[in-house]
């Protein structure tokens, strides 16, 4: 069995609502994730994709809201998600020409969502603001 996989993501929330972005063949909606990088912990690499993958900034508690799995052309994946309180959301970030983003109500935005375990911690993070 390949090695797993482990990544961190971002509920990213602003005046109630949260931020979702197309995956870089604009088929699905998803929220921003990535692989842990060397030297990173999994809070700076939910930053840094919230940051590549849709131009946003701000606060990402310590603690996360949650993990889910997913296995990707045979891999294992793990995904520890944290929430980030958006203090800015750049006009201009690196992946703006691959991606989408919009701004959503909490209910809009888990109707988009494909994967059930991260529509829960979605919910949880709606909850939890």
């Amino acid at each position: 069995m390949a090695k797993q996989v482990r990544q961190a993501a971002v509920i990213a929330m602003k005046n109630g609502r949260v931020c979702l972005i197309t995956t870089s063949s604009g088929k699905r909606w998803l929220v921003p994730k990535g692989n842990r990088q060397a030297g990173c912990d999994l809070r700076e690499t939910a930053a840094r994709e919230a940051w590549e993958e849709a131009g946003l900034v701000g606060r990402v508690k310590s603690q996360p809201l949650g993990t889910y799995q997913f296995v990707k052309l045979g891999c294992p994946h793990k995904v520890v998600v944290f929430r980030m309180q958006v203090t800015e959301a750049k006009r201009k970030w690196p992946e703006r020409h691959k991606r989408r983003r919009r701004w959503l109500r909490p209910t809009k935005a888990s109707t988009r969502i494909d994967h059930a375990e991260l529509r829960a911690i979605i919910a949880s993070a709606v909850r939890a603001a």
